[in-house]
């Protein structure tokens, strides 16, 4: 006795699976894979954050420049212009694959214009945030622990005293002699030591000695969420026992700021976005091209806009997450 069994159809492949072609279902799988790098770079960062939250630097007072205004305090204004010239190219983005659903081709090519210039000015505003994170603005010294320690005054702001930093270069008293860098041709052979710091941690000590009103505040926060600030004699003592080397701005070793890890993570994932950031304006700019010459009007199809504007807006989104993380949690 012979059972027969009705073989069922289940899905026969085709060309437009989950009605996507096969270049967006590649795009998204790129999206997917990429969307889980970041997540794991971001919640790395987390950890070591929660870890160390007691010496994290405050991002208020780290990200306080703004370009052609020296010496303003403005915390946060930069972020803020570049998140929205990013957030305002998405939106362009959006209205080029609209146009290009209508076969629009003018004004697929504006928005595509548009959105170029929103990149590039991001791109060029990350490379110059990252300048001046690097050269840093106030100096500290970092003990012998590695702990950061920083130098202000109280001053009054609308009648309330308020810690503000003091560059070191405004109290160190330089001393006679000259230190010689140390070249591995000479001593140690194959030992070289990075560049020379402006001051030597002596200097330092002697300029805090001579002007009274200067303060040493640690990279630790107390209660009220604000870096703890020593006495005077405190501070004296701080810096003549514990005064390892005077550091200026940040680097993958140290940090002015406050904990090494931060520059770390700071370069690692903002540099990750900031190529991507790039690879998506290089893109954008071979679609235009190919826009501009009409090669896509041929195709009655402005399907590779599409396909770019999945990038573009994942990228943005993307920076929506690293803003929140690094510039106001």
């Amino acid at each position: 006795m012979s059972t027969a069994v009705a073989e069922g159809k289940t899905w026969g492949g085709g060309n437009e699976p989950l009605k996507a072609s096969y270049g967006k279902m590649m795009m998204w799988f790129f999206i997917v894979s990429d969307a889980l790098t970041f997540s794991g770079f971001l919640a790395a960062y987390g950890f070591s954050r929660f870890k160390f939250i007691d010496a994290w630097p405050i991002a208020d007072e780290v990200f306080t420049h703004f370009p052609f205004l020296h010496g303003v305090d403005a915390p946060m204004y930069y972020v803020a212009f570049m998140t929205f010239v990013l957030i305002m190219s998405s939106v362009t983005m959006v209205l080029a694959v609209d146009a290009g659903h209508h076969l629009n081709k003018s004004k697929v090519t504006i928005y595509m214009f548009l959105t170029i210039i929103g990149g590039i000015i991001f791109v060029g505003s990350q490379a110059w945030e990252w300048n001046t994170f690097i050269k840093g603005e106030y100096g500290a010294v970092q003990t012998k622990g590695g702990n950061i320690l920083q130098f202000g005054k109280y001053v009054d702001v609308n009648g309330e005293q308020k810690f503000k930093r003091v560059a070191i270069s405004k109290i160190a008293v330089p001393q006679h002699g000259e230190r010689v860098q140390h070249e591995r041709k000479n001593g140690l052979w194959y030992v070289g030591e990075a560049s020379l710091p402006p001051y030597t941690v002596e200097e330092v000590l002697h300029g805090l000695e001579a002007h009274k009103d200067v303060l040493v505040r640690t990279q630790i926060i107390n209660e009220e969420g604000e870096k703890t600030v020593l006495s005077r004699e405190a501070s004296i003592e701080q810096i003549k026992k514990n005064g390892k080397q005077v550091v200026q701005g940040a680097n993958l070793k140290v940090n002015e700021y406050g904990s090494p890890l931060f520059a770390d993570f700071f370069f690692f994932i903002t540099g990750f976005h900031g190529f991507h950031v790039f690879s998506g304006v290089m893109l954008n700019i071979i679609i235009f091209f190919n826009v501009v010459i009409g090669t896509y009007e041929r195709r009655r199809s402005y399907e590779m806009v599409e396909k770019v504007g999945l990038y573009w807006h994942f990228v943005d989104l993307v920076w929506v997450f690293v803003f929140t993380f690094f510039y106001l949690v």
